[in-house]
């Protein structure tokens, strides 16, 4: 995480920033059941890494966490003036970290920490100033969480970008949580020649992947289909407290 524009606001805002960063992101970790204390952190003004364990819960960290920590930044940001908002850039990456003796060590954290510069994400933001977050998810997290269906999210709610920084370059996915599912294609789509189906980054033709493609038809937009299909409908009763976490639900009259 890092926030924008710290190094613009003045002494008491850079304070003001550095004392309630923290707490929002504990907050939004205790929204989603999960325990920063556990987690490794390392600090630095306006921007913190996290390392944790992988332990089961990495789709609640994409997904609740993130959905947490835009409602905390939302009531946050709605009691100050706009010089006093914080808006936050956000990466999530997985790999091996090692323990260093200045903090952590790793392609992975180098990864991260470029993720973090990508002019994507300060575009998103420059782009939507009413949004208080945009998130990227490299490659392989998109993949392993999204695509693989461990969330609630889509593929079509992200933007396929390429991160160039320094000596880094590598697919990533962008999200603006304010937005919803994106307002454009991805910036690098896949083409097709007529009468073939579009190939996405992957290499894999969309219609051969079990999960489901990215958004996009043969004009770039998103197509959602509104038809009621009752063979496709499971009703179940239920009783007591239920983890529902991941489900879609719909509720309707016992007539139909």
């Amino acid at each position: 995480m890092d926030a924008q524009s710290y190094g613009s606001k003045n002494d008491r805002r850079q304070s003001e920033t550095q004392h309630d960063l923290p707490r929002l992101l504990d907050r939004a970790a205790r929204g989603a059941g999960l325990d920063r204390a556990q987690w490794h952190i390392q600090r630095k003004g306006d921007e913190q890494l996290a390392v944790r364990p992988l332990d089961g819960t990495e789709p609640r960290l994409v997904d609740d966490y993130v959905r947490h920590l835009v409602a905390e930044l939302r009531e946050y940001n709605a009691q100050r003036v706009p010089d006093a908002r914080m808006r936050l850039r956000a990466v999530i990456h997985q790999g091996l970290v090692a323990l260093a003796d200045n903090g952590f060590a790793g392609t992975a954290v180098v990864a991260t920490a470029r993720l973090l510069n990508a002019p994507p994400l300060y575009d998103a933001l420059a782009a939507h100033p009413h949004a208080d977050l945009a998130l990227l998810l490299s490659d392989d997290v998109f993949r392993s969480m999204v695509v693989g269906g461990h969330t609630t999210l889509t593929t079509e709610d992200f933007t396929h970008v390429t991160v160039r920084v320094k000596e880094y370059e590598a697919t990533a996915w962008l999200r603006v949580p304010a937005l919803g599912a994106p307002a454009a294609a991805s910036h690098e789509p896949g083409t097709a020649e007529p009468g073939k189906p579009a190939v996405p980054a992957s290499g894999e033709p969309a219609a051969d992947r079990s999960a489901p493609a990215a958004a996009g038809g043969a004009d770039g937009g998103a197509r959602i289909s509104n038809a009621y299909q009752a063979d496709q409908v499971n009703v179940t009763n239920m009783a007591g407290p239920v983890d529902a976490r991941g489900a879609v639900f719909g509720f309707g009259s016992a007539g139909g």
